[in-house]
């Protein structure tokens, strides 16, 4: 007995190494599902304190928020260079990276400290910015440096941290433990290798476990029965798919041509006067704020909420201004995320088919724009449907949300060929490291 009991420990599977790449990747997931609920504490009191000033006067944004703005991005770059943008790309691009300086300096903690810092300051600001986004940046940061002061001798163990992280981070941050595995296939690595499938998973399912011991078990947008007779499907499919995958797939390149930098006097005027222009994008966000009823500031989380369940006051163009909102935030150059805007805006772009489409209940109209519009910006259709399926409980809509997000897909692609983070992970890359064909 005592043989086959050294034999069995003997074993590669039980080896001190193996079990300490398990523990690593199990710690991993509790700091990150802990980082991401502190996260969501500091952005949802940031939020809050920007309503607080609102309620005094709706006016103040035209000061607030223009002075947020430019704080935001001189912090950026002066304090923490390199959190800027949405944080995925830097996720992405720290997977192709072959040196360790150049991930180290992407994925650090000082980086995911300034991601939190500044995404609250923006929201105190009443940016129209989410939090997801910089939380799969901090999420891989935090396993990064994981992996940089344990040393597990493993070929690869680096990209998997990183990608494990990412995942771990959607996963607490929207709480749908399905949505962090998905997005870290189809967004983050594009592939699934049998041999990290496994420990992603499980860094995913511990993140998502702490995080709802922590919050409890709880849907973003709350509980919905909309139901549709397929019937009926088609048309609300067929506009929510084309309309939004378009919207969306515009949208997209839109915030690329500027990531790009703008040809002509107006190019050359961003990159003299950053700060103004940063400015005035936050006068714009004010001012879109003072026509809307003061609904297009911060994620956005509350507004599709409303339309989901039907009790929504919101104008009738509140997609729209959100959109531009959303658009604005983005190109000053401020850190934040677009997930939860882009949620956002197709709850509101779907909601506002209503009186076109009376058959068809609120909440699916609801559903099928978040879909439609979400994949058309980020151009990850099954992220898209899981994410809120999940996030809506939304399962008896299973069919309408994948046909959806097919043909959301399809439309995006014609308008806008470059996959939002994909692109913007190019810049991050030395030239060796870029894809074929990209620049």
């Amino acid at each position: 007995m005592s043989h086959r009991l050294r034999r069995l420990w003997q074993h590669p599977q039980y080896s001190l190494r193996v079990w300490l790449h398990r523990l690593l990747f199990w710690a991993g997931a509790v700091m990150v599902a802990v980082a991401a609920v502190s996260f969501e504490w500091l952005s949802s009191h940031g939020s809050a304190l920007f309503k607080l000033a609102l309620s005094w006067s709706p006016l103040l944004a035209l000061i607030i928020t223009p002075a947020g703005f430019v704080l935001v991005l001189w912090l950026t770059r002066r304090v923490f260079p390199g959190a800027q943008g949405s944080g995925i790309p830097q996720t992405i691009a720290a997977t192709k990276l072959t040196h360790a300086e150049d991930r180290n300096a992407m994925l650090s903690l000082r980086i995911a400290v300034g991601k939190v810092a500044l995404t609250t300051i923006g929201l105190c600001a009443g940016a129209s910015i989410g939090r997801e986004g910089p939380t799969v940046q901090v999420g891989a940061a935090i396993m990064h440096t994981l992996g940089r002061w344990v040393r597990i001798p493993i070929q690869g163990i680096e990209r998997t941290l990183i990608l494990a992280g990412g995942a771990a981070g959607v996963a607490a941050a929207f709480n749908t433990p399905l949505a962090g595995v998905v997005f870290a296939i189809e967004e983050l690595s594009r592939s699934f290798e049998e041999r990290t499938s496994g420990t992603v998973l499980t860094t995913v399912i511990i993140a998502g476990i702490t995080a709802i011991a922590l919050m409890g078990n709880y849907t973003y947008f709350g509980h919905t029965s909309a139901t549709l007779d397929l019937a009926i499907a088609w048309k609300p499919v067929l506009i929510c798919g084309i309309g939004g995958g378009v919207i969306g797939g515009a949208f997209t390149r839109v915030l690329l041509a500027f990531a790009r930098g703008l040809p002509g006097l107006m190019g050359g005027a961003i990159k003299t006067h950053p700060y103004a222009f940063a400015g005035l994008c936050g006068l714009g966000v004010a001012l879109l704020g003072l026509i809307s009823g003061n609904s297009i500031y911060g994620t956005g989380y509350e507004e599709a909420r409303s339309i989901l369940e039907g009790t929504s006051t919101l104008p009738g163009g509140f997609g729209v201004l959100k959109m531009l909102a959303s658009a604005l935030s983005y190109i000053s150059g401020i850190p934040g995320g677009i997930f939860a805007p882009s949620l956002s805006i197709g709850a509101g772009l779907g909601g506002s088919l209503a009186p076109y489409l009376p058959a068809v209940p609120l909440g699916a109209l609801a559903i099928l724009g978040m879909v439609g519009y979400f994949t058309g910006v980020v151009q990850a259709p099954i992220t898209a449907v899981v994410i809120v399926m999940e996030m809506t409980d939304g399962q008896a809509l299973t069919l309408p949300l994948l046909a959806t997000a097919m043909l959301a897909f399809g439309a995006s692609r014609l308008v806008n060929t470059q996959p939002m983070y994909r692109t913007l992970a190019q810049s991050f890359l030395a030239p060796e490291e870029k894809t074929p064909g990209q620049k």
